[in-house]
């Protein structure tokens, strides 16, 4: 034998070893004898030990299943009626448990046998069979409470969202459902809230949960790194072989991986999936379903939410407006809820993402989508006392569609700024009188110092009349509310010349940056506060270049560059809790009940994409359009680049493919965060503030300009 073919059949002794190896690692599962019943439609856990190689044998019914198995076999006994009937194990089931020494999960499982024997008999309602009660998660989270496996520890948080549970009694649980403070972790522990427990062990062979676990995917629990080392303990366990599954199922995850290669057209395929998601969710409102819908839901406007439109819903054209977006919620069945609102930003906002995005895209259906829904924001929210001349409140935009006579100026200036890309994308002028009328509304409600505060009313606007706002000397270093209006300020200025636009923004800019950072005020963080003010500074460099612009550029931009990470996120931050309208709860009873941040601890590893990341990535391109400052180009560029690889894809829950959920967390490349905001919580989307910003600066981004070129160029 020539050395040639000893080399070769050394070679290839070493690939086959390591297939063999490779092969004993995928495979712990095959072969392995696994009795199931109550399976289901199609349930994640079967699917995934199928793929694994386990021979899963199926019954119809517990009894059949725990008298085929062999003793001492693994046996799932599963929740096929979940939400509306519970698995029941009758005392005769749960002997032969015992006699035949099976190791068995059990979910969604009632054992009246046990409450017999612990004595605890039977609770005060019996909805769930022989004395449970079914009860609905609302705010309430999952807390690990014992250490299961190597990566489960006491505190560790997990969501099953709005599931059905059985609230019943069990000593020692393993995890309970409870309402609780924290990011990913109970920081006060569980001694001052109600708990009820999820999943338990009454003996070392037998495990049961509360709730439905088993359809993991298709019900969307998270964080999806804590869900799979759950059931392969469980597994593990019942088989008695070490098992770390090789793949895990998901139905909705990002784009791309944080290291995957982007391909050349990745942004301008991420613009044409943004817009496409408009249409996935029939967020276009259509008149079809607008009054069996909307107004079903709609209320007061406090809280508009209701379940999403079915999947045949038509979609409108942009004549009537667009909704919202998603509610945080997460219903039993891996639904989500949809928020049933009309506010005049989202209808600017999303009218300037179809017009770029029909340019960018060469679609001629987009443009027309935008100039419906610029047409509808001024004909809708600029109506009444709004377009009366003699009005002191002409121009100015109604808040939303039950709340037309409150005016914040964050949500005016970016329904302004959203309109004028879209005429001068689309090349008209016709909405001109309206936007000059609504800049100039704002700026006479804006005080001697250049502040407006959060948000003024009808009546007191009114009662009041203009010289009381315009003589006001309200100082209100806040971005949050104030610095976007700024903006809309400096570009009338460089659109008309005017003076006074400038006189006023500048005087603001620099009281605020007077103030920064202990002076500002914040609402869900600072750094939130951070992305806002760029915006201004770029475009106040942009009229008045001057050294000392420049550098109020260059420290909000630094501060913010120290929280951003390699993977180009930007991480949430929190401020002076003095200042702050919204901070981290201060307890666990807070959970749930107010406006709040998606993280507890600074250098929790999140995101936002509705207060910080959204704003920042548009203001950021203009900062460096503006500056030609590589450093900022590089900050930009690399949080675009983030934005593109969290993009939700989903085949299956199409009314989320192609949008950007609230939060990000970076760490495990994963949706999760704390849900703690009552409103807007981790897994919400949004129309206007999210996509549209969102799209719109990719496409700048795209194309190599910015929006203050784009509209005011030659």
């Amino acid at each position: 034998m020539n050395m040639r073919n000893t080399i070769i059949i050394a070679a290839i002794l070493v690939i086959a070893a390591f297939a063999v190896k490779c092969g004993q690692q995928r495979s712990a599962l095959k072969n392995a004898e696994i009795y199931v019943c109550g399976l289901g439609e199609g349930n994640d856990l079967i699917k995934l030990l199928y793929d694994e190689g386990a021979k899963v044998k199926e019954y119809e019914s517990p009894e059949s299943a725990l008298e085929k198995a062999k003793p001492g076999s693994a046996v799932l006994l599963l929740a096929g009626d979940y939400p509306e009937k519970p698995l029941i194990i009758s005392e005769d089931s749960f002997n032969i448990i015992e006699e035949k020494g099976l190791r068995v999960y059990a979910e969604f499982a009632d054992v009246p046998a046990l409450r017999l024997r612990s004595g605890t008999g039977k609770s005060s309602s019996g909805t769930g069979g022989d004395g449970s009660e079914l009860k609905e998660i609302g705010v309430e989270r999952i807390v690990v409470t014992k250490p299961l496996g190597d990566s489960l520890k006491p505190m560790d948080l997990l969501t099953i969202n709005r599931a059905v549970y059985l609230k019943t009694e069990a000593a020692d649980p393993l995890m309970v459902i409870a309402r609780v403070a924290g990011f990913d972790c109970a920081v006060f522990g569980l001694e001052d809230t109600p708990s009820s427990p999820l999943v338990y062990k009454p003996s070392d062979h037998i495990w049961i949960s509360t709730s439905k676990l088993s359809d993991f995917a298709h019900l969307r629990l998270i964080p999806e790194r804590k869900w799979q080392p759950f059931w392969e303990t469980i597994i593990s366990d019942l088989t008695g072989r070490k098992v770390t599954f090789k793949k895990w199922p998901t139905l909705i995850a990002p784009a791309y991986s944080e290291n995957a290669k982007l391909p050349k057209d990745a942004r301008k395929q991420a613009v044409q999936k943004g817009i496409e998601w408009f249409f996935n969710g029939h967020f276009l409102i259509h008149q079809d379903w607008k009054e069996s819908w909307i107004m079903k839901y709609i209320g007061d406007g406090t809280m508009p939410v209701g379940p999403e439109l079915p999947d045949d819903a038509p979609t409108g054209d942009g004549t009537l407006g667009v909704l919202e977006g998603h509610c945080s919620a997460v219903y039993k069945d891996g639904h989500q809820a949809y928020r049933y609102w009309i506010r005049d930003d989202i209808q600017g906002e999303s009218s300037m993402a179809f017009a770029i995005a029909g340019e960018l895209l060469g679609n001629q259906e987009y443009k027309a989508i935008a100039e419906r829904l610029s047409d509808y924001s001024f004909k809708e929210f600029q109506d009444g006392p709004r377009s009366d001349p003699e009005s002191p409140t002409y121009g100015l935009l109604g808040w939303a569609y039950t709340h037309k006579w409150v005016y914040y100026g964050d949500d005016n200036a970016r329904s302004i700024l959203g309109s004028i890309l879209a005429g001068k994308v689309l090349g008209t002028d016709k909405w001109e009188k309206n936007l000059n009328a609504a800049i100039e509304a704002n700026f006479n409600t804006t005080g001697k110092n250049g502040f407006r505060g959060p948000r003024l009313h009808e009546e007191d606007i009114q009662k009041n009349g203009l010289d009381y706002y315009r003589n006001g000397e309200l100082i209100n270093p806040h971005p949050h509310f104030e610095s976007w209006l700024w903006a809309c300020y400096l570009w009338q200025y460089a659109n008309t010349g005017d003076r006074k636009y400038f006189e006023k923004a500048e005087k603001g800019i620099s009281l605020t940056m007077a103030a920064y950072p202990d002076g500002w005020s914040w609402t869900n963080g600072i750094q939130q506060e951070r992305a806002r003010m760029v915006l201004p500074l770029a475009w106040l460099y942009r009229v008045d270049p001057t050294e000392e612009h420049k550098a109020w550029i260059d420290r909000i931009t630094s501060d913010i560059a120290k929280n951003q990470v390699g993977c180009g996120a930007i991480r949430e931050e929190l401020g002076d809790p003095s200042k702050g309208s919204y901070g981290a709860e201060r307890c666990n009873d807070d959970y749930g009940r107010n406006e709040a941040p998606l993280i507890f601890h600074n250098g929790d590893p999140v995101a936002d994409m509705l207060y910080t990341s959204n704003f920042a990535v548009f203001a950021l391109n203009e900062a460096a359009c503006a500056t030609g400052d590589p450093a900022i180009r590089k900050m930009a560029d690399d949080l675009g680049e983030f934005l593109v690889r969290i993009q939700a894809r989903s085949d299956e829950r199409k009314n989320v493919d192609g949008a950007w959920f609230r939060a990000f967390n970076y760490r495990d490349w994963d949706y999760w965060a704390s849900n703690a905001d009552a409103g807007w919580g981790a897994q919400s989307t949004l129309t206007g503030w999210i996509q549209s910003w969102i799209i719109t600066t990719l496409a700048l981004m795209e194309e190599g300009t910015s929006y203050w070129d784009l509209t005011l160029g030659e």
